[in-house]
């Protein structure tokens, strides 16, 4: 059976450093199948930033038709990329599924005597960056991936990942158009979470934290009908999941139904926690979406939709 994970406090000193022009970066495939146009045209946005890109052994594979190769194979990349102390930071190629597969396959001593690096990804990645927090206490960053369609076609999205890995002091204040009080009040706390559909399903795992008691709660999700999303939240509520949790940040919920039904669900099942719910913050599976560091301390002021971070995610900036 895994090994249960012990929660690492944060502290600044597990703090990737940002990267500057030059910097080697790993692009892995921890989940679904790549496809080649799309892993040619990120890997020409990463390489115009002043990057080298450097690819995972089996970045091209395919398993069982929508797994980027095996469990086995998949974890050796992410794993060879993350103890490279040439390589200053991991980006996910796409997400999918696969990650629950592979990551127990991880050698976690290894990885936890290795320095910081950066890791970028979202969706299925949300175990991912569930496990490198309660076992590396390292801050991640939830944002677009390099083979992703929205880091390819919307400008704004690549544009504010690259600032928030070369310049993250300019990107302490996040918060979407739309953003605004689903429950208002302010809150303070260290941010956690994702995809809300992954971390239900994570409930029970050798890789879930016991709870997000004193965390800011980041959820969003794609293709889930109101129904769904009722189950999904329900379930991190009956599992204590949610028990003490500081506040609750909701970022897209791209088809997932008419967003006033949404809005009225969510609402139904978070509000009666009594602590402050900020609407639709701009991260996730939307058209446009901002980077949301996750394993920092941060404000989230719902009035006024904005998660506000005390620190940039990596260090090395204006703001140290």
């Amino acid at each position: 059976m895994p090994q249960q994970p012990s929660q690492q406090p944060w502290t600044t000193d597990r703090r990737a450093r940002r990267l500057v022009p030059g910097d080697r970066v790993a692009l892995v495939a921890t989940s679904g199948a790549i496809d080649p146009e799309q892993l040619t045209a990120g890997t020409e946005i990463l390489r115009s930033w002043g990057l080298e890109v450097v690819p995972g052994e089996h970045l091209g594979d395919r398993h069982l038709g929508y797994l980027a190769g095996t469990d086995a194979g998949r974890a050796a990349d992410f794993q060879r990329a993350w103890l490279d102390p040439t390589v200053a930071a991991v980006i996910c190629a796409r997400g999918g599924y696969g990650v629950q597969r592979m990551i127990d396959l991880l050698d976690w001593d290894a990885l936890r005597g290795a320095p910081p690096k950066a890791l970028v990804g979202f969706s299925d990645i949300t175990v991912l960056h569930e496990a490198v927090a309660q076992r590396l206490g390292v801050p991640t960053l939830y944002g677009p991936m390099g083979t992703g369609a929205t880091f390819i076609a919307d400008r704004p999205t690549a544009e504010h990942l690259r600032r928030t890995l070369f310049t993250p002091a300019e990107t302490l204040v996040v918060g979407g158009t739309t953003a605004g009080a689903l429950v208002p009040g302010t809150a303070h706390g260290i941010t956690a979470g994702g995809c809300a559909s992954l971390l239900a399903a994570e409930r029970g795992t050798a890789t879930a934290r016991p709870s997000f008691a004193g965390t800011l709660l980041l959820l969003e999700d794609v293709g889930e009908q109101p129904y769904q999303l009722d189950r999904i939240v329900t379930q991190l509520l009956r599992s204590g999941a949610l028990d003490g949790v500081a506040g609750i940040a909701l970022g897209s919920w791209e088809d997932c139904g008419p967003l006033d039904r949404v809005r009225e669900v969510l609402h139904d099942r978070l509000a009666p926690l009594g602590v402050p719910v900020a609407w639709e913050l701009g991260f996730g599976h939307c058209p446009s979406t901002v980077t949301v560091p996750l394993g920092l301390p941060a404000t989230l002021d719902a009035d006024a939709g904005t998660l506000t971070y005390d620190v940039p995610v990596l260090s090395g900036g204006l703001a140290e």
